[in-house]
């Protein structure tokens, strides 16, 4: 699905310059129910992400649930696109326990394409921004294996389309070894469910367990999410944060009411700690148990991993900036045309080894832009780029940043040797910002792209 390679490029002229690390944002991801919960409750402003939950896969590859075009679905993203919040729709779930679909489906190839064939079709018509698999739980053996082959089959498929991957896991014991090794680097992040795990459910210690397991197995600090909740359990019943506050008003401020126990303000911002040192971000079942005020739990942890704050001077903004992971992660697009006209290549680029290229055997239009949230403030972007020319337009821009979109434009000339297009004072006055590159361009026509850069001025 990805455009082949076009002409080849000629050497750049000037010196490859020296990359920066784009600095590692603190994940806050809410699973938000299909059943419960009101869209224009969240507090947007304390999440990254937002898992839709549940559709759920049938034996044939095919999806249940809330179809791509459901009212509160899409209502969902356009709330938190809006506010710079990354919405993905999550699959599976418990289910009763009742995981056929997904075994059934992942171990034959002809179903596995269909379920990748229908999610990726139902992420592109829902304007989602990725997938988070859920299968509770593939068992070590066989069903590893399938799981594996399934997510290396998503992952060209989601990445290609700067879409997220990502899965929910046990917190540890015998069905973690589910998860292979191989499938870390296939993923974006894992959302690490660290909580029931016996009673009371989900304490401190297991969520120390939990992450020591997962990064004993080799599983990168940035992509270990902690799984956080936002309800509680006794021997017989499970319980809403928010119903417990009704219950006792002093709820927010101990671990139990009675025989259910749950996370308290004190043991979630301990865990949000926690994350911030060990891990790459706080994940949430489910947001809709949260309560409101000085008792909200997704207020406690954004005391802890704080919110939109300037960024020192300089610091780059934009993950994936150089394209180093090999993959379009982080970056989304749209196209056009018959088909794709971006990818990543390591043709020539300006520095490291690999760049972006927007090209097609035929005429396209294509973006590829990195939307997130930021602190109110003057910003510059900019992009080293080359160029065959002959585009009808071709351009760096910045938009929804609450003013009018700002364009440096390259132009429909051949830019034989790296330059730098650099967007200067860029107003941000609504905490967020998209900044990318847009070809309109003829069959043929190339363009290359590199080191991109978002700094406060």
């Amino acid at each position: 699905m990805i455009a082949c390679s076009g002409q080849p490029e000629v050497p750049a002229e000037e010196s490859a310059g020296t990359q920066e690390q784009a600095a590692l944002a603190t994940r806050v991801v809410g699973y938000f129910p299909t059943w419960n919960g009101d869209v224009n409750a969240i507090q947007y402003d304390k999440l990254t992400h937002i898992n839709y939950a549940f559709v759920v896969p049938t034996a044939q590859g095919g999806l249940t649930g809330p179809g791509s075009g459901d009212s509160r679905l899409r209502s969902l993203v356009q709330t938190a696109h809006a506010r710079g919040v990354k919405v993905s729709i999550a699959v599976g779930g418990w289910n009763n326990g009742d995981d056929s679909g997904f075994r059934s489906l992942a171990a034959n190839a002809s179903t596995r394409t269909a379920f990748v064939n229908n999610l990726v079709n139902y992420v592109t018509q829902a304007g989602l921004d990725g997938v988070d698999i859920d299968w509770e739980y593939p068992d070590p053996g066989a069903e590893s294996q399938n799981f594996a082959l399934l997510m290396k089959e998503l992952s060209t498929a989601l990445h290609s389309r700067g879409k997220l991957l990502t899965a929910a896991v046990v917190a540890n014991g015998y069905t973690g070894g589910g998860i292979p090794a191989a499938t870390f680097a296939d993923v974006d992040f894992l959302n690490i469910m660290a909580y029931d795990g016996g009673h009371p459910h989900s304490t401190y210690d297991y969520a120390v367990q939990s992450l020591d397991y997962w990064l004993g197995r080799g599983l990168p600090k940035d992509k270990a999410v902690l799984g956080v909740p936002f309800y509680g359990r006794s021997p017989s019943s499970y319980v809403g944060y928010s119903t417990l506050v009704s219950w006792d008003a002093q709820a927010p401020y101990k671990d139990n009411v009675g025989d259910v126990y749950y996370n308290g303000i004190a043991t979630i911002q301990a865990k949000s700690r926690l994350a911030l040192q060990r891990g790459g971000g706080v994940m949430i079942w489910d947001i809709s148990d949260d309560a409101t005020g000085s008792a909200s739990l997704l207020t406690a942890i954004s005391q802890v991993v704080g919110g939109t704050q300037p960024p020192p001077p300089g610091q780059n903004l934009l993950t994936n900036a150089s394209f180093e992971t090999g993959s379009l992660s982080s970056w989304n697009g749209e196209w056009h045309s018959g088909a794709l006209a971006h990818k990543v290549d390591t043709d020539y680029p300006y520095g490291g080894s690999y760049k972006l290229t927007h090209w097609a055997s035929t005429a396209y239009q294509q973006v590829t832009g990195q939307g997130l949230s930021v602190a109110n403030g003057t910003y510059q972007a900019s992009v080293w780029v080359r160029s065959g020319g002959g585009q009808r337009a071709l351009r760096l821009y910045a938009k929804n940043h609450g003013a009018a979109e700002q364009t440096a434009e390259i132009g429909s000339g051949a830019v034989s040797s790296w330059t730098k297009y650099t967007l200067n004072n860029i107003q941000v006055s609504n905490g967020y910002i998209e900044v990318g590159v847009y070809s309109d361009a003829l069959a043929n026509n190339w363009a290359a792209f590199d080191q991109f850069e978002l700094v406060k001025q």
